[in-house]
């Protein structure tokens, strides 16, 4: 089975700033896009925030494996009913990756319930990811750590919930430590955060990185499909209970009736 993957994509650096463009002259999500179609099993395309719906039609979302996340300079631009639609499709059993600053989406921080906020620096500095659980899919291939030369440190306290798994923990030169790949599971969907990928430095070119990124594609695609009876909240009328009773006191709804919500 192919995996559908997206690459959203903010999509701002890369028209105005300079450094940024020469990184990245087709876009941070065209190249992400490119990593994971480099994989037989993946077939990935992009959205951007200018696109109608960000590229995030109820049609497209409906039709997509697995969601990657990159934003920074506007989270705040996009619209709470696209939020809504891709935190929907999570709990019903798309995958979700958020990348770097994407700590500070709106999908994100909707999925989390926490501030998601950590400590920052923007000096170019080097950043080894120990793997902490070599044994777990998103580190297949890798050896006991691996380094990028150039990044934005990222440090803790990082204020999300507990993980179901740490999968790597970053050192830098100036001596923070932050938890670089951690998972979580929301409904029936699999969501996987990843640190690195500033816009000023190449790590979207990296080869070690893209490993990652498509290790994660894979671990985040649910094989089983849409759940979409999550969102159901049925009332079962006693005559229909698994075992005989009787009723015992007053109600507000009528047997069958849908609830508040």
């Amino acid at each position: 089975m192919t995996i559908r993957a997206v690459v959203w994509g903010e999509n701002i650096h890369e028209q105005t700033n300079k450094v940024v463009a020469e990184i990245y002259p087709e876009g941070m999500h065209t190249t992400i896009a490119k990593a994971l179609n480099a994989d037989a099993g993946i077939e990935a395309t992009t959205a951007t925030l200018q696109e109608p719906e960000h590229g995030l039609s109820e049609a497209r979302l409906k039709d997509t494996d697995v969601l990657l996340w990159w934003g920074h300079k506007d989270h705040g631009a996009v619209k709470d009913e696209i939020v809504e639609r891709v935190a929907r499709r999570v709990w019903e059993g798309m995958g979700l990756i958020v990348l770097h600053s994407g700590h500070f989406s709106k999908v994100f921080k909707r999925l989390m319930g926490t501030p998601c906020a950590l400590k920052w620096r923007e000096a170019g500095e080097r950043e080894r990811l120990w793997v902490i659980n070599p044994r777990h899919p998103i580190a297949a291939g890798l050896g006991e750590h691996f380094e990028l030369e150039n990044e934005e440190m990222y440090g803790e306290q990082f204020s999300v919930p507990e993980p179901l798994e740490t999968v790597f923990i970053s050192w830098f030169q100036g001596g923070e430590v932050f938890r670089s790949g951690m998972t979580w599971r929301r409904g029936a969907g699999n969501i996987f955060y990843f640190r690195p990928g500033h816009e000023t430095y190449p790590t979207y070119h990296n080869d070690t990185v893209h490993k990652v990124l498509i290790n994660s594609v894979k671990w985040a695609h649910n094989p089983l499909g849409t759940q979409a009876s999550i969102h159901d909240a049925p009332n079962v009328p006693v005559e229909k209970a698994l075992e005989p009773i009787v009723e015992r006191g007053p109600r507000l709804h009528q047997a069958g009736e849908a609830g508040y919500r």
